[in-house]
Order: C-alpha cells, then sequence, then structure tokens
C-alpha cells in the first residue's frame, strides 16, 4: 500500500588514463565538436562567437600595453628624475594612471568576453546533451540490455561537464595564452631583434615538453592515489554497514588493520603527489627564469652599448611576468583538457553507435483497420548459435485473445519484444491487417499496442503523471475514468494527497497489485487496439491476481489481445491457447481440448494444480495449528 512520507554492449569508454589516445584524437574531437560551438544558422550565438573573438584580441592588445605604460613612466623617470615630475596627465605620472586605466580596461574586456561566451558554452552542453540523450533511446534494447544504466548517465554527465570545462578553459586560458605567447613573440621581434624571440622561443618550447612529459607522470601517480583511496573508503563504508557483524566477531581491530593497510597506499601516493608537484612547478619555474634571466641580461648589453633603455629593461620583466600567470597553469590545463576531450570522445563514441533498428526510408504509419495480427514462420535468434524462435505461425482474429504459454525460456517473451520491434525476426514475417510491421514506422507501430508488463516500473513523481504517461494530452477527467476502470481510483483518493501523491523511486511507495493498477490504467488511457499483457499477474497473491484479472477482461474487451503467461489458471478463457516449447508451438487450442489430449499443456496444468493443492493444505493445516494453541 501507498506510505506516503517514506522516502548490448556498445563501445567501450577510452581509458582515461590514455594519454596518446586523447593527444591522437584532439583535433578529430574538437573538429566533431565545433559545430555545437559555432551553431549554424543561430545569427544571434554566431554573432556572440565573433563577438567573443574581438573581445579576445581587444583585450590581450590592451593587456600587451600595460608593460609598455610601464616602460614608458620609467623612460620619463629615468630621464627627468624623481624631484621632477612633470605636471599631472605628462609625463611619468601620466604614464604610470595610464597602465592602471589599461589594466582595468583589460579586466572589463576579459570578464565582458567571459559573459558573452557564457550563453554560447551552454547552448553547446544543452544541444549536445540532448543530441545524445534522443539517441540513447533510438539505440536498440540490445544496446541498453548489454551496458549499465549508471553507466550511460555517467557518460551524459561527464560529457556534459566536459564541454562546459572544454569551452571555459580553451577561451579563458588556452585562446588567450596562445594569443599573449604571440603577442609577446611579436613585441620582442618589433623591440629588439630576432634574438629575444629566439630566447623566448626556446623558452615556451622548453616549459611545455618539460610541463607534458612532468604531467604525464603526475597523472600516472594521481591515479593510484584515487585507487588508494576509493579501495580505503570501500573498506570502510564496508565495515560501518556490517557493524553489528564485526561486533559479533570482536573484528574491530581486524576492520582497523585492513583500513589502516589502505590507507598506508594511499599515504604514499598522496606523498608521491604532492612531490610531483612540487618537481612540476620547480621544474616550471626554473626553465621560465633561465629564459627571463637571458634575455634580461642581454637588455643589460643593450643598454650599456646604447641599443635600449631602463624602460626596455622593465618591459622585457612586465611582459614575462604578464606571460607567467597563463603559463603557471598549462599543466592543469594540459591535464583537464585531455580528460574532457576523453569523456567527449566517449559521448561521441555512443553518438556513433548506429540504431540496430531503423525506419525504411519510405516507411509508412500503421494503419489499423480490425487488428488482425499475423506470426508468418517467425524466426529469431539472441545468438546465431542459440535460436529462440523457430518458425513460429498463428494468427490472432480482431477481438481475440490469444494466450502464449509455456516452460520458461521457451520464447514467449520474445514474441512481444519482436511485436514492438525491439528486435527484427531473422526469418518469417509479422503483420498486423496485412501490413509487414518492418514496413512501418516504429512510433506509429509502439502507438497501437499497449503492455502491461510482468514488472511494472514507475517514474518517481506522481500518481497522476503515471497514469497520464499513456496518453500525454489526457484530461483529468479522462486520468481519473481510466484510474476507475483499472479499479483504483478508490484508493487513489484515499490518499494523502490523491492523484498528486508522490510513488518514490520505481514506484517503491505503492504495492504491487497498486503499480499493476497503475500499469493498466495508463494502457486503458492509451486506448490501443492491440494488446499484449507479459506476465501481467505472476508475481502477484491470489487474491490481488483475482482482482487484477477482472481489470484485465475489461481492458481486453473489444482489443485483439497477446497473453503472455506461465500461470496457466490465469488464460483458461482465452480463444486460443498456444503452448510454446524450444521456440515451437508443439500445441494449440482451448483450455479443455488441450486437457483432453493429455500433451504437454495438461502435464504442467496437472503440476500446477498439485502444487496449488499442496500450497492450500499447508496453509490449512498452520492455520488449524495456530487455533489450536
Amino acid at each position: 500500500m501507498l506510505r506516503i512520507g517514506q522516502r548490448v554492449s556498445g563501445a567501450q569508454p577510452p581509458d582515461p588514463q590514455d594519454a596518446s589516445l586523447s593527444e591522437a584524437s584532439l583535433f578529430a574531437t574538437i573538429r566533431r565538436l565545433w559545430p555545437y560551438i559555432w551553431p549554424r544558422g543561430r545569427r544571434d550565438l554566431e554573432r556572440r562567437v565573433a563577438l567573443v573573438f574581438l573581445l579576445l584580441v581587444v583585450s590581450k592588445l590592451f593587456n600587451a600595453l600595460t608593460p609598455y605604460a610601464f616602460k614608458w613612466a620609467t623612460d620619463a623617470l629615468a630621464e627627468s628624475g624623481a624631484d621632477a615630475l612633470p605636471a599631472l596627465g605628462a609625463g611619468a605620472v601620466g604614464f604610470t594612471l595610464l597602465m592602471g586605466a589599461i589594466r582595468i580596461v583589460s579586466v572589463i574586456l576579459m570578464q565582458t568576453r567571459d559573459g558573452v561566451f557564457a550563453a554560447v558554452a551552454m547552448h553547446a552542453v544543452r544541444r549536445l546533451a540532448t543530441d545524445l540523450f534522443v539517441h540513447m533511446h533510438e539505440l536498440s534494447l540490445r544496446f541498453h540490455i548489454g551496458r549499465k544504466t549508471g553507466g550511460l548517465t555517467r557518460v551524459l554527465e561527464r560529457g556534459r561537464n566536459a564541454i562546459e570545462t572544454l569551452s571555459r578553459l580553451v577561451m579563458s586560458t588556452g585562446a588567450p595564452t596562445a594569443l599573449e605567447m604571440a603577442l609577446v613573440l611579436g613585441v620582442f621581434l618589433y623591440q629588439f631583434d630576432w634574438r629575444y624571440g629566439g630566447v623566448l622561443i626556446l623558452t615556451l618550447a622548453a616549459y611545455f615538453a618539460y610541463t607534458t612529459l612532468a604531467t604525464n607522470w603526475r597523472i600516472a601517480i594521481r591515479r593510484q592515489m584515487n585507487e588508494s583511496d576509493t579501495d580505503a573508503n570501500q573498506k570502510a563504508i564496508d565495515s560501518l554497514l556490517n557493524y553489528e557483524t564485526v561486533k559479533y566477531f570482536s573484528a574491530e581491530a581486524r576492520e582497523a588493520a585492513r583500513y589502516d593497510k589502505s590507507m598506508i597506499h594511499y599515504e604514499k601516493a598522496s606523498t608521491h603527489s604532492y612531490v610531483s608537484l612540487a618537481v612540476l612547478n620547480a621544474g616550471q619555474t626554473g626553465i621560465y627564469i633561465v629564459g627571463l634571466t637571458v634575455m634580461m641580461v642581454m637588455c643589460v648589453y643593450g643598454i650599456r652599448e646604447g641599443r635600449n633603455t631602463v624602460g626596455d629593461f622593465v618591459l622585457i620583466n612586465a611582459m614575462m611576468i604578464q606571460l607567467s600567470q597563463p603559463l603557471h597553469f598549462m599543466g592543469t590545463f594540459y591535464r583537464e583538457v585531455r580528460q574532457a576531450i576523453i569523456d567527449i570522445e566517449t559521448m561521441f563514441s555512443i553518438l556513433s553507435q548506429h540504431p540496430e533498428i531503423s525506419d525504411k526510408p519510405d516507411a509508412e504509419p500503421l494503419v489499423v483497420r480490425e487488428g488482425r495480427v499475423v506470426f508468418d514462420d517467425v524466426r529469431f535468434h539472441y545468438d546465431p548459435d542459440r535460436p529462440i524462435l523457430k518458425g513460429v505461425s498463428f494468427e490472432a482474429e480482431p477481438g481475440q485473445t490469444i494466450a502464449i504459454v509455456g516452460p520458461s525460456g521457451a520464447g514467449k517473451s520474445t514474441i512481444s519484444r519482436l511485436m514492438f520491434r525491439f528486435y527484427e525476426p531473422q526469418g518469417g514475417r509479422i503483420t498486423i491487417d496485412g501490413q509487414n510491421i518492418l514496413d512501418v514506422t516504429q512510433a506509429s507501430l509502439r502507438a497501437a499496442i499497449g503492455m502491461v508488463p510482468q514488472d511494472t516500473v514507475l517514474f518517481n513523481d506522481t500518481i497522476g503523471y503515471n497514469i497520464r504517461y499513456g496518453r500525454w494530452d489526457a484530461s483529468d477527467a479522462e486520468v481519473r475514468e481510466a484510474a476507475g476502470l483499472a479499479q483504483i481510483d478508490d484508493f487513489i483518493r484515499s490518499v494523502p494527497g490523491g492523484y498528486e501523491a508522490q510513488v518514490g523511486e520505481r514506484g517503491l511507495k505503492l504495492s504491487g497489485g497498486e503499480k499493476q493498477r497503475v500499469a493498466i490504467a495508463r494502457t486503458i488511457l492509451k486506448g490501443p487496439p492491440i494488446l499484449i499483457l507479459d506476465e501481467a499477474t505472476s508475481a502477484l497473491d491470489s487474491f490481488t491476481e483475482h482482482e487484477i484479472q477482472e481489470a484485465l477482461r475489461r481492458v481486453a474487451k473489444g482489443r485483439t489481445t497477446l497473453v503472455i503467461a506461465h500461470r496457466l489458471s490465469t488464460v483458461v478463457e482465452a480463444d486460443e491457447i498456444l503452448f510454446l516449447d524450444h521456440g515451437r508451438i508443439v500445441e494449440r487450442g482451448r483450455h479443455a481440448e488441450l486437457l483432453e489430449r493429455g500433451g504437454q499443456y495438461a502435464a504442467m496444468w496437472n503440476r500446477q494444480r498439485e502444487a496449488a493443492e499442496a500450497r492450500a493444505k499447508l496453509l490449512e493445516t498452520e492455520r488449524e495449528e495456530a487455533e489450536a494453541e
């Protein structure tokens, strides 16, 4: 009952530690991502991207002027002296004020750039995430059976975050740093000579080579630290969840030793991680300082020879210090961009999966006139070495109820999956009113079929939402009418919240019978001409099963119905019963006819009847013993 208030294998994702994979795929991934970042046809977003690049260039030009203002102020001081400062707005004071103004304008331009680009980045995130979500629904049931749902949602989440991260890092760190390096190189070549440019190029080349090697080394260490941390957390959680068992066996010391052993590995890996970070920072700083020192020494000689001024000495220092800030984050930039690309590659690997089931180019909508369903020599296998259906043929006349029974593994549920085109047969054909279901659109086919499954899974929303899922444009009155036909309206009205009551994760706040009634109600609301009942009552107790059966009979009235059942007592009124065994129909007929034949159906009926009688006798004995006590 309701307790209100209670709370096929696809492409494998790339290895996040495979450096060569992400580096080799960098440009290919960015090329696939570019149409999302620059969406053609969206003039407003195209203008935003163009404006972002304009703001980037202008802000960096202003940024490059800051060291020049520093140089001009220094030269003015060196020429006039501190005691002979000219009036405000000229000379050293003017250049100092100019430097401050340039910095303010540069910061405003950079922040404006980030604000303008935010809409573009978030649009790319939304489009790609939505495309992936839609594509996941288009992929076959075989794909989803072969993958963990949690893994797919993680791919979606990581890919969404990766697009945002990549966009932000490229626009806030990568592109500005590249432009700034080009500007600094241009300044050195223009203001000084080719030797300064050569020293800068050698410095940057050594800096990036060292950063790449050290970062790859650190990633391996970081992975060891994460694995040790995960292992320690798993042991801690496992031990705390089994608190009582630990106490039963006085195993506190043993659990502490196991946890400490994992923490020892974490301690060593963490120490190596911090040491490697220190080595990375020290090496980067050392390379940078060597390059800066060489250029400043060259400038000192230039001042002595009269080629340079003291302001040039300050200019070199200011330009390199300004460049050092983005360079300092290049290790983090490289690692984050590489990880983002790997996560996006994983998204693209799923987007590259072609749906196993797709509509033909000339597919027409299914037109249901009477609802005649025909299986004509249908053959199917999930694996070629294990055939499931071996030439199944039957016909369901309009308004008839056809029951498909048999032992587990006979292929009963496969028939319902083929009807919905979750899979397609390797032989034979399935027709509805003479139309091959392979020639019609999947949407129209599934709209014509209603399903009441054995395991009803509900959305974590309200009861009304789950019933209305059968036909989204239904009115409240139609929802209540469907609930009434499914014999659940009185129950819904009796609980706090009524149709707005939450059903919980996977409908766990409802009992099995209540969930089945919700499933029946939404199928009634859908109003399909063809109905499939797949073991709809097998998991229910006898009393609930009887009530559900009555509701199902009302739903099936006037509809072509396929009943897939293991419990034979639920299909005795069917117009025809098909006994399926090892992929073949071995017996067919009405209930009484099959019992008279004394075949496999009769044998299964007798076994189930004897088991039911034994259960009833056992319950009666237990009741009598309880009364005697």
